[in-house]
């Protein structure tokens, strides 16, 4: 699939991309896939990769990884998009969501992709217009503007459709800046 930024395309729109988006969890990765077309977006798929508390932390995070290696080998997307992590209280819950995380970067690292990572703020302005929309306002917008019939469930779903949303509206002169470096 090829594609541009506006710059290198003269300010022309990404004329054909898929985005995967990617909100990182160790119970529960969710993921959305975009098909960005002619400055029209469309949602291909959406769910989560989940794991069990049953489950040692080195198994559910061979499953995130292989669950992320599956998905970029069904999709074939052109640009992973990663929220950014943001805590302010529990490190614990913040050390095992960074190690989630970091398999589902190396996993698409490993494919050769280009790599996007976002704050929540930038996700959350980029898709509702109000960088402290709250988690139902952001359903209700990845929704609307996706023009689904329904809001995807689980949340994690749709956070991860408005991952990949966020990364479209970004696609232009200014989206390197946001490359996982």
């Amino acid at each position: 699939m090829g594609w541009c930024s506006a710059a290198a395309c003269g300010g022309a729109p990404v004329t054909e991309m898929i985005v995967l988006g990617i909100d990182p969890g160790y119970a529960i990765l969710g993921y959305g896939v975009l098909e960005v077309q002619n400055g029209k977006m469309k949602a291909i798929d959406c769910g989560v990769i989940e794991t069990t508390p049953q489950m040692t932390f080195p198994e559910r995070l061979e499953r995130l990884y292989t669950g992320t290696l599956a998905l970029i080998e069904k999709f074939k997307p052109d640009h992973i998009a990663f929220e950014e992590l943001f805590f302010y209280r529990n490190t614990t819950t913040a050390l095992a969501v960074a190690a989630a995380r970091g398999v589902a970067i190396l996993a698409s690292q490993q494919a050769g992709r280009p790599l996007f990572e976002y704050t929540p703020m930038q996700i959350k302005l980029s898709v509702t217009g109000d960088g402290h929309a709250d988690k139902k306002q952001m359903q209700s917008m990845v929704k609307l503007l996706l023009h689904l019939s329904k809001i995807p469930k689980p949340d994690d779903a749709a956070d991860a459709l408005g991952v990949a949303l966020c990364h479209a509206n970004a696609l232009g002169p200014a989206v390197s800046e946001f490359l996982i470096k």
